[in-house]
């Protein structure tokens, strides 16, 4: 098995938008548990595209390896009342992309995060789930302050106090940068897989889906964009742990 771990027995809910991140994680998932299941939601988000990516990434990747046999069903949460309800940023709203006063880029939507980590833990609670399993990372980000470890482990906390569980807040991507994300896709499941991230994820922030580039689709400025290609060009250049020779393979379908 890659990555020289063991299967661990149990489920997994990975929180799955239809992104590099969470896509990776979710094949990390299935190499890892025994049952995985995805839960996406739609926040009224401008890039509503990633939406639609889902469901063709979950075939494609049931497909790899043995996953399929370990890929279960799927939740989609309507949170698009809430979080426009609080007010619009620059992701859900058409806006330019700048820098606040404070420092973050106006895509940061404020609780969103919180809000995803609440609700899948009710998934997880309700289909006695106890790994809850997402993309947030520290280390190549925009600065949201819901993605940082401090803020992932105080959930953990808040969660089981206050729903009387165990639950599990795995962030397997937390501490590597883009780079390693793309070697450990290779690590994972091979060119295949990262010729499925590649091609089937959505990343920009503008939902783009016409302009191609050798990382994939995107608007190539926006600052998710500007993070996924610059962690595919060191990872071409060596900066991850290795190179997949087969990255211009065409993607599995």
């Amino acid at each position: 098995m890659s990555l020289g771990h063991q299967r661990r027995t149990g489920s997994a809910l990975v929180m799955f938008s239809g992104g590099q991140d969470s896509t990776t994680c979710l094949a990390w998932a299935l190499q890892t548990f025994d049952h995985v299941e995805t839960v996406g939601f739609d926040y009224g988000q401008r890039h509503s595209v990633e939406l639609a990516c889902r469901a063709p990434i979950r075939e494609a990747i049931a497909r790899l390896e043995d996953w399929g046999a370990h890929l279960g069903m799927d939740h989609l949460i309507d949170l698009s009342g809430a979080l426009a309800g609080v007010g619009s940023t620059a992701m859900t709203a058409e806006m330019e992309i700048v820098i606040n006063e404070e420092g973050l880029p106006n895509t940061f939507v404020p609780g969103r995060n919180l809000m995803f980590m609440t609700a899948a833990a009710a998934i997880a609670w309700r289909r006695n789930i106890k790994h809850i399993i997402g993309g947030m990372c520290e280390t190549d980000y925009s600065g949201y302050p819901d993605c940082r470890d401090d803020t992932i482990k105080a959930m953990q906390v808040a969660l089981n106090l206050g729903m009387q569980r165990r639950f599990v807040l795995e962030m397997p991507l937390m501490w590597i940068d883009k780079a390693a994300t793309w070697q450990m896709a290779e690590d994972l499941g091979g060119a295949p897989l990262v010729n499925l991230v590649r091609d089937l994820t959505h990343s920009c922030y503008l939902g783009d889906r016409q302009h191609r580039h050798a990382w994939g689709y995107g608007c190539g400025t926006c600052p998710a964009c500007d993070l996924r290609g610059a962690g595919w060009a060191r990872w071409q250049d060596g900066g991850g742990t290795g190179h997949c020779s087969g990255a211009g393979d065409a993607a599995p379908r």
